[in-house]
């Protein structure tokens, strides 16, 4: 019998598709809240996104500069100019947020790892939760917005960095990804509701166009205006 995760696989456009792929590139326009708290506001200026979909491999560009590019693995992160020139890097870069809280600063590596971190999660979502060494089993359904959503609650490996090890994916009637909640662990732990809306088709693959994700209450829902991150996602294209 299929399982909710071969279910979910299948809806977004399938494990076979998504192996004949190895990168995938996008523009995105990001904002919210938590930059401004961290002393970082984002321009509204469009940036390149790309991300290697079976290992944790992201980089956007520009990045501070029009010249420079991210370069992000787990175990470091790097501002680095197009011809390959490292300016800033920084190894083992989790241990740089060591006591940080919400309103902790943050200086431009801890821009850049957040970032790489947290697009490479979103643009290989759901598909992660079938990678090695992630423990994925399903929990008590949720209802909202007038649908029954059933969530995966889903346990990563120390190697894969995220925002937090345990993150809870739920998922509507059309098996289609709704909303994502996790813990941003490099920023005080904060409890975060994050919703995907505008799902497109890019080579095959169902892609969620507009994230937003807000500090969530005790009682898991959304805090109305208190939108932390904020992307629109566009020109997908997977390779």
């Amino acid at each position: 019998m299929k399982t909710l995760l071969d279910e979910v696989l299948e809806a977004h456009g399938g494990m076979d598709r998504w192996r004949r792929f190895s990168s995938v590139r996008a523009t995105i326009v990001s904002g919210g809240d938590l930059f401004a708290i961290k002393g970082l506001p984002q321009d509204p200026t469009p940036r390149e996104m790309t991300v290697r979909l079976h290992e944790e491999h992201a980089s956007v560009a520009p990045f501070g500069a029009p010249d420079q590019r991210t370069d992000f693995t787990p175990d470091r992160i790097a501002i680095e100019r197009t011809d390959g020139t490292v300016v800033a890097e920084r190894v083992h870069p989790r241990k740089a947020f060591d006591g940080h809280v919400l309103g902790t600063p943050w200086d431009a590596l801890d821009r850049a790892y957040f970032n790489g971190y947290a697009l490479w999660t979103y643009l290989t979502t759901p598909f992660l939760l079938a990678m090695p060494g992630v423990d994925v089993e399903e929990i008590r359904p949720w209802h909202e917005d007038g649908e029954q959503w059933r969530v995966l609650r889903a346990t990563f490996p120390a190697a894969l960095a995220g925002h937090s090890t345990v993150q809870d994916f739920y998922f509507g009637p059309d098996r289609l990804l709704r909303r994502n909640d996790y813990r941003v662990d490099i920023a005080g732990g904060f409890p975060a509701a994050h919703y995907v809306h505008d799902i497109v088709e890019a080579d095959g693959i169902l892609v969620p166009t507009r994230r937003r994700a807000y500090n969530r209450d005790a009682d898991l829902r959304p805090v109305p205006g208190q939108v932390m991150v904020a992307i629109d996602l566009g020109d997908i294209h997977f390779t």
